[in-house]
């Protein structure tokens, strides 16, 4: 990788959004999944915001994990513990307080919930139930409940989803995570309707749906990006993909994280029209097919074969994509990377990981730095 260009972490000195870093200060800040690729993402972030952060997630299930190389232990309070728990999270969010709960906690791969459709069900929905529940009963200001891009019902067809779009799901997965978002839907009803704000309750809470996030740092199996990474730069090996032609809403993982971020600068102020859901996807010329992102990592890293060995034990969307629409229109949000850039950062993140850079901490900053400035 000794040609790749440098282009996106030379920056590090850059300043930050100065309206992100000012609404983050001293906010106390639970992530639940902290352990996870986007929850070890979005904690780099608020403590670089200067926010107080708390995690609340299982040990990192993978060797390596962005959690340990980032050192975030050292940095935030934390309960290693499973969010199916109600009990026990209760307890952690009666003794933090926190003025904003960031939900990414999830069991998060699609053909893992075939086999796994129990504890999928369970993390991703009884999980939602019990995060809602502890911002019920302890009051807490604000709460961003992540879901996915694949809470739609898909039609297959070539068509951006919308937030107003039906939900539903074909594998265990997509479903756990349409019924997350309808239990926030019915919370947001119930308990935390905007038009009752400052009356009856003194809550806003959103649900975000992002897109395929790519990024340094992901070592999760069944992911295009990490099974890549992992061919051709840790094993050496070919790289066998199931269906090249399916099309996803990639972005790097950054994108997400700041519409999400933004979301809840909203919800923290008391804007109650930010309360519901939102989607935060990439252009529409971003979502390309599983070969067009492979072409784009094997030229950025100048290596890489891959063979197509079709896999039709488990069902698997051919296409999928986002609309954006609202995020742009409403909070002023909208994608800074393209797809190329998305892969170019995600390549660089790894280059250096696996060059012997010692100095990841430094590295990530630099992409978070280079990403907000």
């Amino acid at each position: 990788m000794e040609d790749l260009v440098v282009k996106t972490n030379q920056n590090y000195q850059i300043e930050m959004d100065k309206k992100l870093k000012d609404s983050y200060r001293g906010k106390k800040v639970l992530v639940t999944g902290h352990t996870g690729f986007k929850g070890a993402w979005i904690c780099q972030v608020l403590l670089e915001c200067g926010a107080e952060v708390f995690g609340y997630s299982l040990a990192p299930n993978t060797e390596p994990n962005l959690y340990s190389i980032l050192k975030l232990k050292k940095h935030l309070k934390e309960s290693i513990a499973d969010i199916r728990g109600i009990r026990i999270f209760n307890e952690a969010v009666e003794k933090y307080q926190p003025d904003i709960i960031f939900h990414l906690a999830a069991q998060p791969i699609v053909r893992r919930s075939y086999d796994q459709p129990h504890y999928t069900y369970e993390t991703n929905v009884v999980g939602t139930v019990n995060v809602l529940e502890a911002i019920r009963l302890n009051q807490i200001p604000a709460g961003v409940i992540i879901t996915t891009d694949k809470v739609y019902k898909n039609l297959e067809r070539d068509y951006a989803y919308k937030e107003d779009d039906q939900l539903g799901g074909y594998d265990p997965y997509s479903t756990s995570k349409a019924c997350a978002d309808l239990v926030t839907g019915s919370y947001i009803q119930s308990y935390f309707n905007p038009s009752e704000y400052k009356k009856s309750h003194q809550t806003l809470i959103a649900s975000a749906r992002g897109g395929n996030v790519i990024g340094g740092g992901d070592w999760a199996s069944d992911r295009l990006i990490p099974d890549a990474i992992r061919s051709f730069l840790a094993d050496g090996g070919e790289l066998i993909i199931r269906n090249p032609k399916a099309i996803r809403p990639w972005q790097h993982v950054l994108e997400p994280l700041s519409g999400y971020l933004k979301l809840g600068i909203e919800l923290l102020a008391g804007r109650q029209k930010f309360s519901g859901a939102w989607n935060f996807g990439p252009a529409e010329s971003d979502m390309q097919n599983v070969e067009t992102v492979l072409a784009l990592l094997i030229a950025k890293i100048n290596k890489g074969k891959y063979t197509v060995q079709p896999d039709k034990s488990k069902h698997e969307a051919g296409n999928l994509k986002l609309d954006n629409s609202k995020a742009r229109k409403l909070l002023d949000w909208q994608p800074k990377f393209n797809l190329e850039r998305a892969v170019e950062a995600t390549a660089l993140w790894y280059r250096d990981f696996y060059q012997g850079e010692k100095e990841m901490v430094r590295v990530t900053s630099a992409q978070i730095k280079d990403y907000f400035g």
